[in-house]
């Protein structure tokens, strides 16, 4: 029985408020000179979306997200209250311009940076084409990056065909210089969610390659192990891109890009704790959650514990 059973009234409700943190109470809205464990930042972007996306509205609702969940990790035995997320707030985007919201993204990421208010940064989409700007962001102040790209689909889509959509952001980088193949490695690409062609471009350009079939047949440490011992030799720094379509549709009804045979959710968050725990790891991007289709914030409550699994990482 605990000690605490017999209190009532006004006595039981201060015991509460003293020693009760809501998880949203970790946001600091940044000001001049003030510093955190993670920098967080919105890229409200989604008119870039191939397919119809309210993820636009995702960085504001995986905030108030937060306010469902404590501080308090049990398996850990571990209070995070005294940890603190540098809040940025949204970068403003064009009305009706694709390449200069992502232009504002870009030049926004590096602003960030250069105040260097957290040794860690987390970008909320948005739809996945923020990640192109993000991470040229990161490459121009970090050095060579490596991504591990938590993703259904490889989005090798060429720009010639579209433009620079939510299909596109891998390719772009790719083609760019900014990124290198080898320095790419995709999990969870899932059946009947790619063009052969994409996958062939994958291969041609030594992209690492982790189908949903290998993440149910081994274990998902030993997945991150190998990506992180792949990329940690050659990079300077180490960007995780989670495109949240990765998990199965039962677990993320909020994604535009909704499927069967996908992860489930305890799998994507012991990856992302993994892939934040390294230390040559310093950004990570939640993106494709579309608040609108999102029964019960069901998609936004799984990226709100990915940001609270992440603070603990970088902070234990």
């Amino acid at each position: 029985m605990s000690r605490f059973t017999h209190l009532k009234g006004a006595g039981k409700a201060q015991f509460k408020d003293r020693f009760t943190k809501k998880a949203n109470e970790l946001l600091s809205p940044w000001e001049e000179g003030r510093k955190g464990d993670i920098a967080l930042i919105g890229a409200p972007l989604s008119k870039s979306s191939i397919s119809h996306s309210g993820a636009s509205f995702a960085p504001d609702v995986i905030r108030r997200c937060l306010g469902s969940y404590s501080t308090f990790s049990i398996e850990d035995e571990r209070e995070l209250s005294d940890n603190t997320f540098v809040d940025f707030g949204d970068i403003l985007m064009h009305p009706t311009s694709i390449v200069e919201s992502q232009n504002r993204i870009y030049e926004s990421l590096s602003q960030v940076l250069t105040e260097n208010a957290a040794p860690f940064t987390i970008v909320l989409g948005g739809d996945h084409s923020i990640s192109t700007s993000s991470i040229e962001a990161f490459a121009e102040h970090k050095g060579r990056v490596g991504v591990i790209q938590f993703d259904a689909h490889h989005d090798l889509r060429n720009v010639e065909d579209g433009g620079p959509t939510n299909g596109t952001p891998f390719r772009r980088l790719l083609e760019r210089g900014i990124l290198k193949g080898e320095d790419l490695v995709q999990i969870g690409i899932r059946n009947y969610s790619n063009a052969g062609a994409y996958y062939q471009y994958a291969m041609k350009n030594d992209v690492g390659v982790y189908t949903m079939k290998e993440v149910r047949e081994r274990n998902i440490g030993d997945i991150m192990k190998e990506a992180l011992e792949m990329l940690e030799s050659k990079v300077d720094t180490i960007y995780l891109s989670v495109d949240m379509d990765v998990l199965d549709q039962a677990f993320a009804p909020g994604c535009p890009a909704i499927g069967p045979g996908g992860m489930d959710s305890a799998t994507l968050m012991e990856a992302v704790s993994i892939g934040c725990q390294h230390p040559k790891t310093a950004a990570m991007d939640i993106v494709e959650i579309d608040p609108t289709l999102d029964i019960r914030d069901m998609t936004s409550r799984i990226a709100a514990h990915l940001l609270l699994n992440c603070l603990k990482a970088r902070t234990s």
